[in-house]
């Protein structure tokens, strides 16, 4: 009995000793394509077995969902995302990869321990505020926003889209000019940004879900502060609320799919007559929609007693359709209570919400009013690192569904 209990006693040691000796920060570099490895920042925490790991863009955090050490070997799950990164310790340096489950990409990557870097004491120049940068994209917006806070050397940045921001993008001022990345959820991006001497910043955005370019493709583009556009007359950014619009505003919206347990749920249900209702156009493969989902939860757990209502439709790549491992994971990870309607494809949008005008930003939200027709549309979402434009958006949703609460059933559902 004593030799089984110093047994366990010593497996417990070994195990906390495994665990304390890998939590705390670590920086280093994932590769990305043969032409773009990207800063990776991970700070590790927990004891014994179990660890948690969050990837650190700025005062950004994406954190795992699971993790493990077993001997030299550390596995984190980012299930939401249908993500895993597995490493080995080995001479103070954890090297492994971080990849989808399916294998649709697996990044090699490489982390020490942090150690804090020296400012290099040269003259930075000032860069923080609001910019905008003229550009076309796909989805017809003819310019984007760069909203940019510093403090010294260091500065942190995201582009506004109509989709919602990158992410943080965080870094420093290196051999005249700014270097930011993101590492972590689906994104691997850098920004480098070079101040003109005509007071605009050149811009090279390079990485995975830019919305500027091809993936792994370089993006050139120019930046001018918000003042200075105006002055030269430069294109405004889409509004989220114009972006997207419905065909026919006195037909009401309708939807019908299954949920996640095959249950149908339509518009025309008894829970959603004389309800203010959210439809929610998502989808789990998207980190915008990441973003909005945990404030849709908190604005359902707020409203719902009020007759607010929220549904979600799902659109998801093939493979999830069939298991819905990423999607349930999503639904966990936010805590969501409120109808989650697996609607289809992505590519299958346009044919599943044929009420839509123009519906290409993800995440898209339609606000119903008691009398089941659509009073206002709002596209994308915004995370923390859109300050005030993100209080704005949260403030817009408020504000919708307020007005929708104050006004009377004006017509009966059809």
């Amino acid at each position: 009995m004593r030799l089984i209990n110093r047994f366990l006693f010593l497996l417990l040691l070994t195990s906390t000793a495994a665990a304390q000796g890998i939590t705390g920060r670590w920086d280093g570099t994932a590769k990305v394509s043969d032409t773009l490895t990207v800063p990776v920042h991970l700070e590790l925490s927990g004891s014994g077995d179990n660890v948690e790991g969050a990837f650190i863009n700025g005062s950004q955090r994406s954190p795992s969902t699971e993790g493990q050490v077993s001997g030299n070997s550390l596995t984190l799950k980012f299930a939401q995302f249908d993500l895993t990164l597995q490493a080995t310790l080995k001479d103070g340096v954890l090297s492994g990869t971080y990849g989808k489950n399916d294998g649709g990409f697996s990044y090699p990557l490489e982390l020490k321990p942090y150690v804090e870097q020296k400012t290099s004491g040269v003259k930075v120049p000032a860069i923080s505020g609001v910019w905008i940068i003229p550009t076309e994209s796909a989805k017809g917006e003819h310019a984007f926003r760069l909203l940019v806070t510093q403090k010294g050397e260091n500065a942190c940045a995201t582009i506004l889209r109509v989709d919602g921001d990158t992410g943080t993008l965080a870094g420093s001022y290196r051999d005249g000019k700014f270097v930011l990345s993101h590492f972590g959820d689906v994104r691997a991006n850098i920004l480098e940004i070079s101040p003109a001497a005509d007071g605009s910043l050149d811009l090279n955005l390079i990485g995975t879900h830019t919305h500027a370019g091809q993936d792994g493709q370089p993006t050139k583009l120019t930046a001018y502060r918000a003042k200075d556009a105006k002055v030269k007359n430069l294109p405004e950014p889409d509004d989220f609320s114009t972006h997207t619009s419905v065909k026919d505003p006195q037909q009401p919206f309708q939807f019908s799919f299954p949920d996640v347990n095959g249950k149908l749920v339509s518009n025309t249900d008894p829970q959603f007559k004389d309800k203010v209702v959210l439809v929610n156009v998502t989808g789990s493969w998207c980190p915008n929609c990441h973003d909005e989902a945990p404030y849709l939860a908190s604005l359902y757990s707020k409203y719902h007693s009020r007759g607010v209502e929220i549904v979600a439709l799902d659109f998801e790549d093939p493979a999830q359709i069939k298991t819905l491992t990423r999607l349930r994971a999503f639904i966990k990870k936010y805590g969501i209570e409120y109808d989650y309607l697996v609607a289809g494809e992505q590519k299958e949008v346009h044919q599943k919400v044929p009420q839509a005008e123009n519906l290409n930003a993800w995440p898209t939200t339609f606000f119903i009013g008691k009398d089941g027709l659509v009073h206002a549309v709002e596209t994308g979402f915004t995370s923390s690192s859109s300050a005030e434009f993100d209080r704005d958006v949260k403030a817009k949703y408020v504000a919708n569904i307020e007005s929708l609460l104050a006004e009377k059933t004006q017509i009966a559902r059809k």
